[in-house]
């Protein structure tokens, strides 16, 4: 059998999976058959959170156990409190994600994956970020509300109270619409770990250290940072020319599969204008310049906005600081990766592609005293 390498594994099938489909061609997302615009406003984080882990959606009775237990598990354990404390305020949010996730998994020896222990981790991501927000604002922390939905608790521990039900409900929107997304960079890292046989939390640690990258989970808060460089609509031509002159590469546009404009980035849009109108004039311009310039370097490539473009001005809208953009895009995502790794080990087999050799022949060392 002969093999081609491809770069970045483009086009290659590393799994079969039913928990979502990325239709490339035709922009759009499929969650265990639903379409995306048809759950995003309409279902709570916990609603596509059980279809995802399985496969279908939740009864009445059913979706409340389900908030019950992520309710109940949101409380963190004693040695998570004591890492979360000993980190300095100024770590980068996915760190601390990454660290606290990490010693929880140590504390309750999570080893077989089961949906019980998707549950527990997903309901600790928040609690996590919120904690250590309140830290860094020298503000005593908030404990978790049993009574609150997943977006509206998470707001509320950030910010020591309720939220806006327009508030909540966009950041519930948000959550589902990042819940999972096909077989990307952190989904197969963490697919690849379960693969091994080991735990759920050390799969959950390799995705959100795959997720802190720029070409990630990091790209909308260099989303804001673009933008805030540009600062008003009419600088928008002028700043991005020159930015292509210096090779900068423009944040929020482009996509490994999309070959059309990515679905969830014309809901968030839509969000955005809603309401962060301030932002959003700002943004569509800089939207519009950026195809137009792309389109002018490649007229043969699709081009076209996705999803970290949008998602910044609503995250903004919402209250939360840019640095924690990308660990509330794991808040989302644990739910996909945690029904990722289920599928995994459910039929599994390890892992392990080829590499292609391109270094030299093999040759006869040479002595050490005639190397000079």
């Amino acid at each position: 059998m002969t093999s081609t390498y491809v770069p970045g594994l483009e086009g290659i099938i590393g799994a079969q999976t039913a928990i979502s489909m990325v239709d490339g061609a035709n922009g759009r997302l499929v969650y265990q058959g639903y379409v995306i615009a048809d759950l995003a406003e309409e279902m709570s984080f916990e609603e596509v959170a059980f279809l995802l882990w399985k496969g279908r959606l939740p009864s009445g009775a059913e979706l409340e156990g389900l908030s019950l237990e992520l309710a109940g598990h949101r409380t963190l354990t004693q040695g998570a409190n004591i890492a979360l404390d000993a980190l300095p305020v100024d770590t980068d949010p996915m760190d601390v994600l990454r660290s606290v996730v990490s010693v929880q998994g140590v504390e309750h020896k999570l080893a077989k994956p089961t949906i019980p222990l998707a549950i527990h981790a997903t309901a600790s991501f928040p609690t996590i970020l919120a904690m250590f927000h309140r830290r860094q604002l020298g503000l005593e922390p908030i404990q978790p509300r049993r009574e609150l939905g997943h977006a509206a608790n998470y707001l509320y521990m950030l910010n020591g109270k309720e939220s806006s039900p327009e508030v909540v409900r966009a950041l519930n929107t948000y959550l589902v619409l990042l819940a999972d997304h096909g077989m990307n960079a952190s989904t197969f890292a963490a697919r690849v770990i379960a693969s091994t046989e080991s735990d759920l939390i050390s799969s959950l640690v390799g995705a959100i250290g795959a997720l802190k990258g720029p070409a990630h989970g990091g790209a909308p808060s260099q989303v804001m940072d673009q933008l805030e460089q540009i600062g008003a609509p009419e600088n928008a031509e002028h700043w991005m020319r020159e930015a292509r002159t210096r090779k900068v590469r423009f944040m929020g546009f482009g996509h490994r599969v999309y070959r059309t404009y990515d679905p969830r980035a014309r809901i968030l849009k839509a969000m955005c204008e809603r309401l962060n109108p301030t932002f959003y004039a700002l943004a569509s311009k800089v939207e519009e310049t950026a195809l137009a310039i792309l389109h002018e370097e490649h007229p043969e490539r699709p081009q076209a906005t996705n999803v970290e473009f949008y998602s910044a001005g609503v995250l903004q809208a919402i209250g939360l600081p840019k640095e924690f953009f990308p660990p509330t895009f794991a808040v989302s995502r644990a739910a996909g990766w945690t029904a990722h790794v289920l599928e995994q080990v459910a039929n599994n087999r390890l892992i392990r592609p080829q590499s292609e050799y391109i270094g030299p022949e093999p040759r006869k060392p040479v002595p050490l005293a005639e190397r000079g």
